[in-house]
C-alpha cells in the first residue's frame, strides 16, 4: 500500500513538473517570438527585450490562469492594445486581460460609479488625468508613488523608468505624488492644408486683401481672417466647395470636453503659469498659490468662467461654426465631424486631435489629403492665440490617458492589473505601440531615430513632441476639485448657445453660477465627512465683478478683441 502510494506520489510530482516545465518552455518561446517579431520596432535592444519580458513572466506567477478587465476609450492606441497586447501578454504571463473598448463619457460614468459605491467593476482603468485634481482630493485611486515604494514594489518593474516619461507632471497632485502612470498622449493643434496656402495665386489674393503674408496664424484675427477669406473668397479649389473652418456644435457631452479641453485657455482667459494657470486655470476655477481649495469659477468670486475672455471664446466658436464651416456642421457630434478633414474641403481647423493623425496619413481612397505617394498635404502647426493671451500661460489641451488603480479593486486583482498597465507603457513596447497609434508617452520613444525617418509623413507631429513646446499644451489641472460632477455642466449650457436660446454671455453667467452651487454642496460635504481630504471647495463670498476685474491678471477686463491679423511661414512656427 505505501509503495502503491509512493509511486502515485511520484507520477502527480512527474506531472507537475512535465506541466510546469512545458509551460515554463512555452512562456519563454512566447518572450523569443513576441520580442523577435512584434516588439523588434523597440527602444530596446533584443537583449533587453527579453529580459524585461522574463521579469514580467516571473512577476506575473502568482497571478497565473487569473481573468482582468480593464477599459479605455475608442482611440487607435487602445484598439491595438486591445487586439494585439493583450495576446501578447498573455501568452508571456499567463494571465488573460479583456481589454474593453468604451465611449469616453461611459469610461468617466465608470469611473464615477467605482468611486461613489467602492465596488470594483473594472481591474485598471485607462482615465485621462483631467481627474487628477478628483483622484488626488478624493483619495480612491491609488496612490502611485507609496503602491510602487510598498504594496505594489514587488509587481513595479524595475525597468519601468519613469524618468523617461514625459508627461508625469500631469498626473502628480498637489500633494507631490503620482496617481496615474501615462499610457498616451495627443494634443490639439492647429492644422492647414500646406498646399493650398503655398499656392502663388491664393497667396498673393490674400495678401491683397488683408494687407499681410498667408500663414500659420498667430492669433485669433488671422485665424479669422483666413477662415473669411477661403469661405467667402476662394470659395472652390480644383472643382471642389471649400470652407475655412471646422468645427462641431450639437448638443453632447463632447461638446462639454471641446470647451474644457482648453478652449478658453486658448483665448487668453486664465492666469500664467504652467502646466495650468495660477491662480485662474483654463476651466476659469479660482484656487490660490499654496492652496488646495477652489475659491469659485464666477468672476463675482475671483473666477473667470464668465470673464470677458471666456465670453469672447464662446462667441467665437458659435460665429465661426456658423460662418465658415461645411454646412450641418453645427449639428454634428466630435465623432460625425472627425472624417471631414479626410474629404478634402476644408482648408484649416483651429482645434485638431492629434490621436487621429494615423487617419491622415498613407495612401487610403477616403484620404483625398495626401499626395500620390501618400505623403501629407496638410500640415499641424502651433495654435493660434486669442487676444486675452500672455508669455508664460497654456496654449492648449493635450490629453493623458492614464492607467488609474483603486483601493475598492482588490490588491491581487490590482496587482496583476498593474503588470499589465506597466506592460503596455514598458520600454519593449512603446515604440511599436507609438508607431501604431501615435501618441507618446516617453521620450525615448519620440526622440528615437523610426521617428526621425517618419516624421515628413506625419505632418509636424514630432516636432512638436520635441520641442518644448509640448510643456504648454496641458490637461487639466488640480484646480477642478470633482471633474466628472462639473464636467457635465459644460454640454448642457454651452448647448444653449448653438441652439440660441442663450447668449455667450448668459451662457457663461449660467455656467459659472452652477458650477458655484455644485462646489458649494461640495464644500459643504468636505466640511461634514472630509469628502474631498480638506481639499475641497471654499467659496469667496461674492464682490463686484468690477473689484475682480480691476485686479492683476485673470480675470481679466476688456481688450481689443480684434488686433491686427498675425502670421508665420510654416517652417519657422515650431521655433
Amino acid at each position: 500500500m505505501i509503495k502503491t502510494l509512493q509511486n502515485i506520489f511520484a507520477v502527480v510530482v512527474f506531472s507537475i513538473v512535465t506541466i510546469s516545465s512545458a509551460f515554463a518552455d512555452g512562456h519563454m518561446a512566447a518572450i523569443k517570438k513576441w520580442s523577435n517579431g512584434e516588439f523588434s520596432l523597440s527602444a530596446l535592444s533584443a537583449k533587453d527585450r527579453e529580459k524585461e519580458l522574463k521579469w514580467f513572466h516571473e512577476a506575473a506567477k502568482p497571478f497565473r490562469g487569473m481573468t482582468l478587465k480593464v477599459v479605455s476609450e475608442g482611440i487607435p492606441t487602445h484598439v491595438y492594445e486591445s487586439k494585439t497586447l493583450t495576446k501578447a501578454f498573455e501568452d508571456i504571463t499567463g494571465i488573460k486581460v479583456q481589454h474593453q473598448i468604451i465611449g469616453e463619457g461611459d469610461v468617466v460614468m465608470a469611473v464615477q460609479t467605482q468611486m461613489q459605491t467602492n465596488v470594483s467593476i473594472y481591474d485598471a482603468y485607462v482615465n485621462d488625468s483631467d481627474l487628477i485634481g478628483t483622484h488626488a482630493r478624493m483619495q480612491q485611486a491609488v496612490n502611485l508613488t507609496d503602491w510602487m515604494k510598498g504594496e505594489g514594489k514587488a509587481v513595479t518593474n524595475p525597468m519601468l523608468d519613469l524618468d523617461d516619461f514625459i508627461g508625469l507632471q500631469f498626473t502628480t497632485g498637489p500633494d507631490g505624488n503620482l496617481y496615474q502612470l501615462p499610457d498616451q498622449q495627443f494634443a490639439n493643434l492647429y492644422w492647414f492644408r500646406k498646399d493650398w496656402f503655398d499656392r502663388p495665386e491664393i497667396k498673393k489674393q490674400f495678401k491683397a486683401k488683408y494687407g499681410y503674408e498667408l500663414g500659420v496664424p498667430l492669433n485669433w484675427s488671422a485665424y479669422e481672417d483666413i477662415a473669411k477669406f477661403f469661405s467667402e473668397d476662394v470659395k472652390t479649389i480644383d472643382g471642389v466647395n471649400i470652407y475655412g473652418h471646422m468645427d462641431y456644435g450639437k448638443r453632447a457631452p463632447d461638446l462639454g470636453w471641446r470647451m474644457t479641453d482648453a478652449w478658453l485657455s486658448m483665448a487668453g482667459a486664465g492666469s500664467q503659469g504652467l502646466p495650468n494657470g495660477v491662480p485662474v486655470d483654463e476651466w476659469g476655477i479660482r484656487m490660490e498659490k499654496g492652496s488646495c481649495n477652489p475659491v469659485g469659477a464666477n468672476v463675482s468670486r475671483g473666477g473667470a468662467t464668465n470673464g470677458p475672455a471666456a465670453v469672447y471664446a464662446i462667441r467665437k466658436w458659435d460665429e465661426w461654426l456658423r460662418a465658415y464651416a461645411p454646412p450641418g456642421a453645427a449639428a454634428m457630434d466630435f465623432y460625425q465631424s472627425l472624417p471631414s478633414l479626410s474629404s478634402g474641403n476644408v482648408a484649416q481647423q483651429i482645434f485638431w486631435y492629434t490621436a487621429f493623425t494615423a487617419s491622415l496619413v498613407g495612401k487610403n481612397p477616403n484620404n483625398k489629403v495626401v499626395d500620390a505617394e501618400g505623403m501629407p498635404l496638410w500640415r499641424m502647426g502651433p495654435s493660434p492665440k486669442g487676444p486675452y493671451w500672455e508669455e508664460g500661460m497654456k496654449l492648449g489641451y493635450q490629453d493623458v490617458g492614464s492607467w488609474t488603480l483603486f483601493k475598492s479593486t482588490d490588491v491581487e486583482r490590482r496587482k496583476a492589473a498593474w503588470l499589465y498597465a506597466q506592460f503596455a507603457v514598458s520600454k519593449t513596447v512603446s515604440l511599436k505601440k507609438a508607431d501604431v497609434g501615435l501618441t507618446f508617452v516617453r521620450k525615448s520613444t519620440v526622440n528615437h531615430k523610426h521617428f526621425t525617418k517618419r516624421a515628413p509623413e506625419l505632418g509636424g507631429l514630432i516636432e512638436f513632441y520635441r520641442s518644448d513646446n509640448r510643456n504648454v499644451w496641458s490637461p487639466t489641472g488640480i484646480n477642478v476639485p470633482d471633474y466628472p460632477k462639473l464636467a457635465q455642466l459644460w454640454w448642457q449650457h454651452i448647448g444653449e448657445v448653438n441652439s440660441g436660446t442663450f447668449t455667450p454671455q448668459q451662457t457663461m453667467d449660467r455656467l459659472a453660477d452652477e458650477m458655484d452651487l455644485v462646489m458649494s454642496r461640495m464644500e459643504a460635504a468636505d466640511k461634514a465627512s472630509n469628502a474631498y481630504g480638506g481639499c475641497g471647495p471654499r467659496l469667496n463670498k461674492p464682490k463686484e465683478t468690477s473689484y475682480w476685474l480691476n485686479q492683476p491678471g485673470s480675470p481679466k477686463a476688456k481688450v481689443n478683441e480684434k488686433p491686427q491679423g498675425k502670421t508665420i511661414a510654416y517652417k519657422d512656427a515650431w521655433k
